[in-house]
């Protein structure tokens, strides 16, 4: 890791990252005890005796997390036997040895933010696992559920505009297919505001029909790259022999409205011919409050296709039919959801790696994808994207996400200057936005 800069840290009083480990997470483990204690009704009928005890049982161990939190105590290891419980302590090992020996333990507020964050969630599964027989529970589904039921309006004018958009495909001609390409691009970005861990787990759901406010929005794409993607597919599409394919992988993000944003994407993508194969990849467990699991992702299609909405339930009805002929493929994985950065995954997850070396491009959606494309450090701004990845090019791939954090390279000499004076918290309020790309141009 020689020459890259020193990890984003709680350790920087006053930084977003030390506001999130100060006050966001504490706020976020107090909600789910909350949805806990609200359930314990739900698990006594369910379980008797035993769910009871499983809900204060959950609570304790959760409680507990949150102590060790605000008074910075040693981060410790697991002890939950899990599929990724060796890889995560050989992580804490790891982390300890980067310590100097008066150092100790690694610490919640001395330890690099993406490993402390996501080691939080991966406590909260822990306490979960630990309290059977509520071990299956998602103590943030209701939240994710929420903002898909709140964003309807919004979820109905899009798939009233894809529907259109689809009957009228084949007489689009080159400039409207791609027009309308950018249109799906952008309101996939702008979904991404929908993230329940940044408010801390309040609502954050699409009120407003996204696709009228594009306009008004795009100046604040600070890094706009469509136009690679359009040259890159429509070059797959041109050039691509019959029997071939062209493979587009989405790394997820947040479930409910911005998940309904990149399925809509993903459908045109099929229905332009600009990709024949879409892979999806969400988490395993349930993660940063509103993140993709596999229940999510199969939850929201049937919600679509049971709609009493005649577009929306058409739209649910077309992506069921897409999973059963293969041509959308839900992935999950491990890795997703360990602390490392995306630049060690070839030695960590060589598997994963070797998939998405299949694809033609990958889209990795969000916040926390960029952090772990980036190692979550502090770059300055204008270092080149491609330098960033520190070697992390499995395929050509495009970084669709709000800021979110206090982080973000690419930028041309001055651009960050004219926003830093002018608005002090422009990197983290998911106000700007980027399409960012790297590959072959």
């Amino acid at each position: 890791m020689a020459g890259t800069p020193a990890s984003l840290s709680g350790r920087d009083e006053g930084s977003f990252a030390y506001l999130t480990i100060k006050d966001r997470i504490p706020q976020i483990l107090t909600k789910a005890i909350d949805t806990l204690h609200r359930h314990k009704n739900e698990f006594f009928e369910k379980h008797g005796e035993k769910g009871t005890e499983a809900e204060k049982k959950a609570i304790s161990l959760l409680s507990k997390l949150r102590n060790e939190l605000q008074t910075d105590k040693p981060i410790i290891p697991f002890v939950e036997k899990f599929v990724d419980t060796d890889i995560w302590n050989q992580y804490l090992e790891y982390q300890q040895s980067l310590l100097n020996e008066n150092d100790g333990k690694p610490r919640w507020f001395y330890s690099p933010w993406l490993f402390v964050e996501c080691y939080m969630y991966r406590r909260i599964h822990e306490a979960i696992i630990q309290s059977p027989p509520i071990d299956d529970f998602d103590v943030f589904k209701e939240s994710k559920d929420q903002n898909f039921f709140e964003s309807r309006e919004s979820i109905i004018a899009l798939c009233t505009h894809l529907q259109e958009v689809v009957r009228a495909i084949e007489d689009l001609d080159e400039n409207q297919l791609k027009d309308e390409f950018f249109r799906l691009l952008q309101i996939s970005l702008w979904g991404n505001k929908c993230d329940l861990s940044l408010s801390g787990g309040d609502t954050s759901s699409q009120k407003t029909n996204i696709i009228n406010s594009l306009e008004e929005l795009k100046p604040l794409i600070l890094v706009n790259d469509m136009e690679h993607l359009w040259s890159l597919l429509t070059n797959c599409k041109k050039t691509r022999e019959k029997a071939s394919i062209t493979r587009v992988d989405i790394v997820l993000d947040n479930s409910g409205f911005e998940l309904v944003t990149d399925l809509v994407l993903a459908d045109f993508l099929l229905s332009s011919q600009l990709a024949t194969e879409i892979h999806f990849y969400g988490k395993m467990i349930p993660w940063f409050v509103s993140d993709v699991t596999i229940h999510d992702f199969n939850w929201l299609i049937e919600q679509m296709k049971e709609s009493d909405d005649k577009c929306m339930s058409q739209c649910g009805a077309a992506w069921e039919t897409y999973i059963n002929m293969g041509r959308w493929v839900y992935q999950d994985h491990i890795f997703w959801t360990l602390p490392h950065e995306f630049c060690v995954m070839s030695q960590v997850a060589p598997g994963l790696y070797a998939e998405l070396q299949k694809a033609h491009l990958i889209l990795f959606k969000g916040d926390l994808n960029y952090r772990k494309l980036t190692g979550d450090r502090k770059w300055e701004f204008t270092v080149p994207f491609h330098q960033a990845l520190n070697g992390f090019h499995p395929a050509p791939l495009c970084s669709i996400r709000t800021l979110k954090a206090e982080i973000q390279v690419g930028l041309r000499p001055g651009q960050a200057e004219q926003y830093m004076t002018s608005e002090p918290n422009w990197l983290t309020t998911g106000k700007y936005g980027v399409l960012q790309f790297d590959g072959p141009l």
